[in-house]
């Protein structure tokens, strides 16, 4: 019985060197075959006009019951009388390869969305209320291959971001406006920063835009923007980007991707640095170490019993726009390959981008 307890660990073994050394050689093909979806593009309508000014096509929004941007962890309240509006986009919650585009009633999709707003959204609950649309986000899949199919599914999905800011702006008011982003969302949120804000009024209104998880170029992209990047803690009408990653770091699939693109100016960004700000320090290529942290939201498994610790997670900006965090804490099961913390943008430094924006909001006041 021993032995043949033991021929079964070494075949074990065998197999996890097998899958290994498998990932290594064919990982980005397997992940590809296991997630770009082999159906046909569907064109789908444009929204109804109007259509999200019907709560239920909102995750969350001040006058939603059970508003989930209302979360906080212990120790923290929501404003109750928030001064600003925050137009927050949620990353990619669709991971199913039947469809280009999520439909609106995915309820699985939708969980995790929730979840997502739960762990970075509410970082910024005491400074606005958070509007976050359901939107017919990209799958997964879309962001691994260079089929016209990806650009078509990321095309409509921004048409719904872009009909939700719409009726983001008419409830808003005059209200000084915080965008957010994560991953596709920050995707969105430059687009919208490019199309629907530089060079207008509304440009005036933004306190801040947190362009998070997603490379911005400080040489093809910025410049069309509209806002600077933000170099001063307390600096306003400015955008903050910064992509996590424990070390050693091994992002070269991130790099080998964006070089390969065309930034907003047409130019190739090849070459080019990106955006990156501590979010410990609110300042542009800045270091500092893990006592400057006032707060890591560490998961659970619905965030009902997550907390807030400090002092855990180092933070510095290196090569051409990397945030690098040290060793990583431990974060649960998404780290993904490379030691890239993307998952966790917000969460590593959830009690620092509260403060952030609450520092940045008082300066568009005094302003």
């Amino acid at each position: 019985m021993a032995r043949k307890f033991l021929y079964l660990i070494a075949i074990l073994i065998v197999l996890a060197i097998a899958a290994l050394v498998s990932y290594r050689l064919w990982g980005p093909q397997l992940i590809r075959f296991a997630t770009v979806p082999s159906a046909t593009f569907e064109a789908l309508p444009a929204q109804p006009a109007n259509a999200y000014a019907d709560p239920k096509l909102w995750i969350a929004r001040p006058d939603k019951r059970g508003n989930p941007a209302l979360w906080t962890p212990t120790g923290y309240q929501p404003a109750t009388a928030p001064i600003a509006a925050v137009f927050y986009i949620h990353p990619t919650s669709y991971l199913d390869r039947s469809h280009w585009n999520a439909p609106l009633d995915d309820a699985e999709a939708n969980d995790r969305a929730i979840l997502f707003l739960r762990g970075q959204a509410t970082a910024f609950n005491e400074s606005g209320a958070i509007w976050a649309p359901r939107y017919r986000q990209a799958t997964f899949g879309a962001f691994l291959t260079s089929q016209a199919e990806a650009t078509q599914a990321l095309d409509l999905a921004y048409r719904d971001v872009t009909a939700a800011f719409d009726q983001f702006l008419k409830e808003a008011g005059d209200r000084p406006i915080i965008l957010a982003g994560h991953s596709q969302g920050a995707l969105h949120l430059t687009r919208l920063l490019r199309e629907r804000i530089a060079g207008t009024p509304l440009a005036k209104r933004i306190v801040a835009a947190y362009v998070v998880g997603w490379p911005v170029s400080r040489t093809t992209d910025l410049p069309l923007l509209g806002l600077a990047e933000c170099t001063r803690a307390d600096q306003a009408g400015c955008i903050l980007s910064w992509q996590s990653f424990a070390e050693p770091a091994e992002p070269q699939l991130i790099i080998d991707t964006f070089d390969t693109t065309t930034g907003f100016n047409g130019q190739p960004r090849k070459g080019t640095p990106m955006v990156c700000t501590n979010p410990l320090t609110g300042t542009a290529d800045a270091a500092a170490p893990a006592t400057a942290n006032l707060g890591t939201l560490l998961p659970s498994a619905d965030l009902a019993s997550a907390t807030v610790v400090a002092g855990q997670v180092p933070a510095r900006c290196e090569g051409r726009g990397l945030l690098l965090i040290g060793a990583g804490p431990n974060m649960g099961s998404y780290v993904l390959p490379g030691n890239n913390y993307h998952v966790y943008d917000y969460s590593l430094f959830w009690a620092n981008v509260r403060a952030d924006a609450a520092r940045r909001l008082a300066a568009f006041e005094a302003r």
